[in-house]
């Protein structure tokens, strides 16, 4: 068999698609934040507030009710809730707190 540039280029294409395989596998959840839990976001402390309002309510929390810079999120599926003070737009502290706070 003669191998031409033809040949080569065919040969490259079919090895560049066999790693183009779809698999069953589910792709990692992009809402699915990589810290914190539906029972626990202590982790949170330091986050840019803004950027992780989008994490506690893809945790399954919600905002309860504010004091000042104090915000009580809760997690009505795991009965969670925290206490978070926000300082210079960032969570200050993150404390879990008994869910009758919220």
């Amino acid at each position: 068999m003669k191998i031409t540039m033809r040949n080569c280029t065919g040969l490259v294409g079919i090895a560049i698609l066999a790693g183009c395989v779809e698999t069953s596998e589910p792709a990692p959840s992009q809402t699915q934040p990589s810290i914190g839990s539906s029972t626990d976001i202590s982790s949170f402390q330091g986050a840019r507030a803004g950027q992780a309002e989008n994490g506690l309510q893809n945790l399954g929390y919600e905002l309860a009710r504010t004091e000042g810079l104090t915000a009580y999120w809760f997690n009505r599926d795991t009965d969670a809730c925290a206490r978070i003070v926000t300082a210079d737009g960032r969570y200050k502290s993150v404390t879990m707190v008994p869910s009758g706070n919220c």
